[in-house]
């Protein structure tokens, strides 16, 4: 086949949107779990074209289809193996291998979740871990921003845009942060640091109404009621399949050289499995579409 299309959020769903239209007839391999970080949040309002907004499921679901209606095919199942360094590339589901002359790879980015009683059920009911996302819906509200790195800082100083005070609660009893962003914090008014204790449960039943924190040196606990709960204790690239196969950074996230080309020829990558900056749909969309557009040029270079 043409292409084979590796994830299936909003980069992936959108690359095979283009690249059906192209007559590309893509294969997605869109996972067990299909949809990406989207299927966790419930209201999507900054994505063009919905001015009521829209729910994240409901969303995939709609670009999905798009894609099908241009001819675009998915198989939901998981990869399980890469091989970049044959051609056509290798990529193998536990059922079934399939080979292409161009692979995009879209398989995202998840969230550090902090693991406690509560979370799961609660995510996109009080609990996100992207303030960009979801921070307008905290509007005259009071939140914890759990971490104390730059993406915890950087959380916290976005909310006070909207929350009316804006807790940050960290494991330790000084931060990790930049500088530049602890003197921000430090000296917001909305802002107030819960110094070396972290978040034991997080406790609700349709929403969140209260976390339960712990000392870390005294042991104590106490029921903090709260309206929402952001995790910034950083992302994780779905990357494992391409170690040692592609060039990646320190984090793990795939290195991108002009535009969207990976540095093995015929390799495509979109979304936030590159992209640890924005982390928005649709910036990830934006770049599923200059995958597609570069993965057809690539294709038309070999008479495909």
């Amino acid at each position: 086949m043409k292409l084979l299309i590796l994830g299936s959020g909003p980069a992936g769903l959108t690359a095979a949107i283009y690249a059906a239209r192209a007559s590309l007839q893509p294969l997605v391999i869109a996972g067990v779990q299909s949809g990406g970080q989207l299927m966790l949040t419930s209201e999507v309002e900054n994505f063009p074209g919905f001015p009521e907004g829209i729910l994240g499921p409901d969303l995939m679901a709609r670009m999905r289809q798009q894609a099908e209606r241009f001819g675009a095919t998915f198989v939901d199942d998981d990869a399980i193996k890469v091989d970049l360094s044959v051609r056509p590339f290798l990529v193998a589901t536990e059922f079934e291998e399939y080979r292409a002359s161009a692979l995009i790879i879209a398989t995202g980015a998840r969230a550090r979740w902090l693991g406690v009683p509560g979370e799961d059920r609660l995510i996109g009911h009080g609990v996100s871990s992207c303030a960009t996302c979801d921070g307008f819906f905290f509007r005259g509200k009071e939140v914890i921003v759990v971490g104390g790195g730059d993406s915890a800082l950087e959380e916290a100083l976005f909310l006070t845009r909207f929350a009316s005070k804006v807790n940050v609660v960290h494991r330790r009893d000084e931060l990790r942060a930049s500088k530049i962003l602890q003197q921000r914090a430090l000296k917001n008014e909305k802002i107030e640091f819960i110094w070396n204790t972290v978040v034991e449960e997080i406790i609700g039943d349709k929403r969140v109404e209260a976390v339960r924190l712990a000392n870390v040196k005294t042991g104590e606990k106490t029921d903090m009621p709260i309206d929402g709960v952001f995790a910034a204790i950083g992302h994780e690239p779905m990357t494992s399949l391409f170690v040692g196969q592609l060039a990646l950074d320190k984090a793990g996230y795939i290195v991108v050289k002009n535009g969207t080309q990976t540095d093995i020829e015929g390799v495509f990558v979109a979304g936030d499995v590159e992209d640890h900056r924005y982390r928005q749909a649709v910036t990830a969309a934006g770049a599923g579409c200059k995958a597609a557009l570069d993965a057809e040029r690539y294709l038309d270079s070999l008479g495909e």
